[in-house]
């Protein structure tokens, strides 16, 4: 059985408010420990009206403060819009609040548009080719020494070691985890495009290094489940939509389920749709099963961490709950 995760991008749903999604993403959390997940990531994205987790090392706090066990951590923090300094900072007082239990997953992307990307930075001059350098020197800032002459420590953050991860859509963070011998996380939830090239590229050139000795893959999966299919199709109607109005430039909360959702789409949102679905599986427990297997089979992944857009929390919890049966002994 491949470990499982969570992914929660802390949905505010529609008809609901930022407080909600939040208390839903603790509860959610606690409802994932008890299951037996392993990591619970929250990411981060901005001037989403549909997305609660902005703040996200705030987030991680408020959830690892209602589990005891599940790992906590970012999929993940935008490395452009901070810092590292900062970034070790916030993580090492997470890890010194929850020690041995918090995740720090990276990425290079804004997770935002231009003009927001502004608003966070003030400059316009970011540069994501710096994103090695970023990385190795927040690196530097949670290690256990200090280098010569160095004059800035991260407090708390310096020593804690927290674990990081490397978060990609492309070749360049596949290459960039093996470089430098870190576990690779792959978004292929929502942009399997170079999934199989990313993947290849990064167990082919992965160098050992003193947090992993060998190459880690994770892998965004969707998966939406119910004691029916139709139950499922339905309930997954509210995370189609989402995605089709974030692509089409009107992001906004968690839409209700829609019946004839699928009935009203264009032949080329249909295709979108069809072509982001490739790691994804919907349906009972037994069909769910199936899929996860023959995405197992194609992609040797050693963890997946399952993302669930579903607008109702209970069946969301119970989504998670029949994912994780129909996972087990694979």
């Amino acid at each position: 059985m491949p470990t499982l995760s969570v992914l929660d991008l802390s949905p505010i749903c529609e008809g609901g408010d930022a407080t909600q999604a939040l208390n839903n993403s603790r509860a959610l959390a606690q409802h994932c420990e008890g299951a037996g997940y392993h990591r619970y990531w929250v990411a981060e994205h901005h001037n989403m009206r549909g997305i609660a987790s902005a703040a996200t090392s705030v987030v991680i706090g408020h959830i690892a403060a209602g589990t005891k066990s599940i790992r906590v951590g970012s999929g993940g923090i935008m490395l452009p819009n901070h810092s590292p300094l900062m970034v070790a900072e916030q993580f090492g007082t997470l890890e010194a609040l929850q020690p041995g239990r918090i995740d720090l997953g990276l990425g290079r992307a804004p997770g935002t548009d231009g003009i927001t990307a502004h608003a966070l930075r003030r400059t316009l001059h970011s540069d994501p080719n710096q994103f090695p350098q970023d990385v190795i020197e927040l690196k530097g800032y949670l290690g256990t020494t200090c280098q010569p002459q160095q004059r800035v420590t991260a407090v708390p953050g310096f020593g804690s070691e927290v674990p990081l991860y490397i978060l990609g859509s492309s070749l360049f963070g596949a290459q960039l985890a093996a470089i430098l011998g870190l576990p690779f996380a792959f978004a292929s939830h929502f942009a399997p495009d170079a999934m199989m090239r990313a993947i290849t590229l990064y167990r082919q050139e992965f160098e050992p290094s003193e947090q992993l000795d060998k190459p880690h893959v994770i892998l965004g999966y969707n998966i939406c489940a119910a004691d029916t299919e139709e139950e499922a199709l339905l309930l997954r109607s509210s995370g189609l939509q989402a995605f089709l109005n974030l692509r089409q430039g009107n992001p906004g909360p968690l839409p209700k389920p829609d019946p004839i959702f699928e009935a009203n789409l264009s032949d080329t949102d249909r295709a979108m749709l069809q072509h982001v679905s490739s790691a994804s599986a919907v349906g009972t427990k037994d069909s769910v099963r199936g899929q996860v297997q023959a995405f197992l089979d194609q992609t040797q992944a050693d963890e997946l961490i399952i993302v669930s857009q579903i607008h109702d929390h209970d069946a969301r919890c119970k989504s998670y709950d029949i994912a994780f049966d129909a996972c087990a002994g694979l």
